[in-house]
């Protein structure tokens, strides 16, 4: 059993139907997916199929790590407000983190030319009205809007994005760190500032993570964002534009080091399933920090994540859920 675990942190456990019951008596399964859906309105199908996949499964929850349509496709009221009603849909509880899709690139001319700014405060208001989770059995989260209400977005208001929740004794964080690298782009001036006011926030809210997990004695930490964070991806390649990641890597690697037990980073962004080391700035892998980085765009599938908290060398297995195959005539 403790093998099999153990194994995973290279990819290679692919777990049973029964994988929960692997390890302790505090062992649980979730599931984290992201990048989804994206062609529209094609992939609205697709990823119902997928959901009704996941709620046969009954994680305890599961994690969507933003993206929640392609960066070409309209940033639109409608096409927003569809899938929310597709992320409250999953039977269990629905944690949500933002992407880059859905507001940064939303000035995109095929995107409808939205400004950034104003589709995130709507995202805020309506993915995040109230403390808790989406699905239909929603569970109450932890937000940095009132643990942290001093820290404000350039629109006055707290970070309600940036959530956490303990499960067994392991702490989840979530934290919104989108691709198109950070929203660190020089289109503007108000670009450059949301940034800026985010960023502490976040490094802030990473910080409060490990914080809590060593205070509490937890035996595991998962953190949860949708970028790619050694992937800068600029959007104006003609000009020079430093990492917006570096902070948030470098407060990982502080504090997986104070911290000194197991920590999951889960990503989206590049669509492909993976389990790699998580990186520090000099791309040295950081101790006892794996990254899984999570299928998407043309793929609609998914991944059971196994946790065994009372495994204090590695709780974490992986078993990839794939796309259902197309039923032939």
């Amino acid at each position: 059993m403790r093998l099999a675990l153990t194994a995973a942190l290279l990819g290679l456990s692919l777990l049973p139907a029964a994988a929960a019951e692997i390890g302790g008596p505090r062992a649980f399964a979730f599931v984290a997916l992201g990048d989804m859906p994206y062609k529209l309105p094609d992939d609205y199908a697709r990823f119902d199929a997928l959901i009704a996949r996941v709620n046969g499964l009954k994680p305890e929850f599961t994690l969507h790590i933003g993206d929640i349509k392609a960066g070409s496709t309209p940033c639109t009221d409608e096409n927003i407000l569809k899938v929310r009603d597709q992320l409250n849909s999953f039977a269990g509880p629905l944690v949500y983190t933002i992407g880059d899709n859905e507001w940064t690139d939303c000035h995109r001319e095929r995107a409808g030319r939205f400004k950034p700014t104003e589709r995130l405060s709507r995202l805020r208001e309506w993915f995040f009205a109230e403390p808790k989770s989406l699905g239909k059995t929603a569970m109450p989260l932890e937000r940095q809007a009132e643990l942290m209400p001093d820290l404000k977005a350039t629109d006055g208001k707290p970070f309600v994005e940036n959530t956490r929740f303990v499960k067994n004794g392991v702490l989840f964080a979530q934290v919104h760190v989108p691709g198109s690298n950070n929203n660190f782009e020089p289109r503007d001036m108000d670009t450059v500032a949301e940034y800026f006011a985010r960023n502490k926030a976040n490094v802030a809210w990473i910080e409060a993570a490990f914080s809590k997990a060593k205070a509490e004695n937890m035996s595991a930490l998962v953190l949860s964002w949708q970028a790619d964070v050694w992937d800068i991806k600029q959007s104006f390649p003609e000009v020079p534009v430093a990492s917006g990641f570096t902070d948030t890597i470098k407060a990982v690697e502080k504090g997986a080091k104070a911290f000194g037990k197991p920590v999951l980073v889960i990503n989206g962004d590049n669509h492909v399933f993976t389990v790699t080391p998580f990186w520090a700035t000099d791309m040295k892998p950081v101790p006892n920090v794996t990254r899984l980085q999570v299928m998407g765009e043309t793929i609609v599938g998914a991944v059971r994540v196994v946790v065994d908290p009372d495994n204090a060398e590695m709780p974490f297995a992986f078993q990839p859920i794939n796309e259902a195959p197309k039923a032939t005539n």
